[in-house]
């Protein structure tokens, strides 16, 4: 009879244990809209004559590669990206907490089997005959035990369960921490390249200007000692000059700690610097932009997938909360040996044995368990709050991206026509100098617009390829189209 009321004890119990409490996770819709912007997508860019002035097309739909760096056509950046995977400390550091995490849930899936210890003891002790009235009878006793136990508490509310939810949302979450990391380290090595390459195409830019200045100095200098010019335009062509000689340092001084980060990047020292350096000519503007669609960008952005992950987790922790409200029941067996020598382990008459069932149901513990279902309700609300923030993030970074390329292209159209404008500008006013036709507050002016205008023309060049990358990192990166990645 006592053997039927355990098997029905356990087969209810294990009925019992097909639920867990608490609400379901379900995955997040993604947003129902067509476009990142209102109107109609921007589908190609404005075209200049010059370097990175080539018309970009966009393609709505079509994928992004996983290694997306390689469209700039730049042998030196692809070693640059490659080494740097291989040695950014920031990478390593997501790599093992993603391992960690993961061996985390294997730890916890240990929870829903039976716990089996065997267990072994010889003691050797003398007993006093005094303590049953036999002062001489002293004898020393060798007992030994064997035991195997068997413990086990099934899951009837599902708490465990909940437990090995929550820590595969935890290892889900630092999967795609991962994956932002690796987008992060290789788009903070692309932007840099790109601002280094227009800090030598400033440098270039400010050295030529620097060359026609000394000869224009040369020119008033000669005038001045032939008297078509005065003292007071030899000293303002000089502070001219020297003011553009003052700009170097500063262009210097940037370019120098961008090295230094990207060295960091790449897992050196400062006094280790990287092989690669790179001048925008050495890049190619990529042409062909894949934008995918909106209603695939929460699956592609890996802060995305990451708040999601979090919001599955604080979604578990809720059951879990919920589970410890409810009784849990324990299971546990014992069977064994006792015997007066390790010998006499299981002789006929040695075997020990024991069962037992229990039951634990918290009545009052002053509201700590109420209060713990409220809390974790509450982080599930702020995880549901900050999965919609990351999703509104994501959807602002590829609008202003689009709209940047956008911009940006129209904006090089400009500074292309500002800088030949200042150009032919600057040859004239020159010519008519030198004939003495005007004075020499037309030229320096002359001078000062051309100077600007090169020098812009140059970082709208570098803004087309810096904010083409921008536009790679907000759409995901590409992650999905490794070779690398599983799952």
């Amino acid at each position: 009879m006592g053997h039927v009321a355990a098997c029905s004890v356990v087969g209810v119990l294990s009925l019992l244990a097909g639920c867990a409490v608490g609400p379901d996770f379900r995955e997040s819709e993604s947003p129902t809209v067509v476009g990142y912007a209102p109107g109609p997508p921007l589908e190609t860019t404005a075209a200049s004559a010059t370097l990175g002035g080539e018309a970009q097309h966009l393609r709505s739909g079509e994928d992004i590669p996983g290694q997306w760096w390689t469209l700039f056509r730049s042998p030196a950046l692809d070693a640059l990206v490659r080494d740097a995977l291989a040695a950014n400390p920031d990478l390593q550091a997501a790599q093992a907490a993603l391992r960690q995490a993961q061996e985390s849930v294997l730890a916890q899936d240990g929870a829903l089997y039976p716990s089996v210890i065997a267990q072994g003891e010889v003691t050797r002790e003398k007993l006093s005959g005094a303590e049953f009235g036999q002062a001489r009878f002293a004898p020393i006793l060798t007992v030994a035990n064997a035991s195997v136990n068997v413990g086990y508490t099934p899951d009837v509310f599902g708490g465990t369960r909940r437990a090995i939810e929550a820590a595969e949302a935890s290892a889900e979450y630092q999967r795609f921490q991962l994956e932002a990391t690796y987008l992060t380290l290789t788009a903070n090595l692309v932007t840099p390249e790109v601002q280094e390459a227009s800090l030598r195409g400033q440098i270039t830019a400010t050295n030529d200007i620097i060359a026609d200045e000394v000869r224009q100095l040369d020119v008033v200098s000669r005038q001045f000692e032939l008297g078509a010019a005065t003292q007071a335009d030899v000293l303002t062509q000089s502070s001219e000059l020297a003011q553009t000689r003052a700009t170097l340092p500063g262009l210097e001084k940037q370019e120098a700690q961008l090295r230094t980060q990207i060295n960091a990047l790449a897992g050196r020292l400062p006094s280790q610097e990287v092989d690669q350096s790179f001048d925008l000519a050495s890049l190619t503007l990529p042409i062909e932009l894949p934008v995918s669609l909106p209603s695939r960008l929460v699956r592609q952005r890996p802060d995305i997938r990451a708040a999601e992950a979090a919001l599955h987790n604080a979604n578990a922790q809720l059951g879990v909360a919920i589970a410890a409200q409810f009784p849990q029941f324990d299971l546990t067996a014992s069977w064994g040996s006792t015997a007066l020598g390790a010998g006499n382990l299981f002789s006929p008459g040695t075997g020990v044995w024991s069962l037992a069932a229990g039951l634990t149901q918290p009545l009052f513990e002053g509201g700590r368990l109420e209060h713990q279902r409220k809390a974790a309700a509450a982080a599930l609300d702020q995880a549901w709050a900050q999965y919609r923030s990351a999703v509104l993030t994501a959807f602002r970074n590829v609008a202003d991206a689009l709209h940047a390329l956008e911009v940006d292209a129209l904006a090089l159209r400009a500074e292309l026509t500002a800088e030949r404008a200042a150009a032919g500008s600057l040859r004239l006013a020159r010519q008519q100098y030198a004939l003495g036709a005007v004075n020499y507050l037309i030229l320096l002016n002359a001078e000062r617009t051309y100077e600007q205008a090169h020098i812009a023309l140059v970082q709208a060049q570098a803004t087309r390829f810096a904010d083409t990358a921008a536009l790679f990192q907000a759409l995901g990166g590409g992650w999905w189209n490794r070779a690398d990645v599983k799952g």
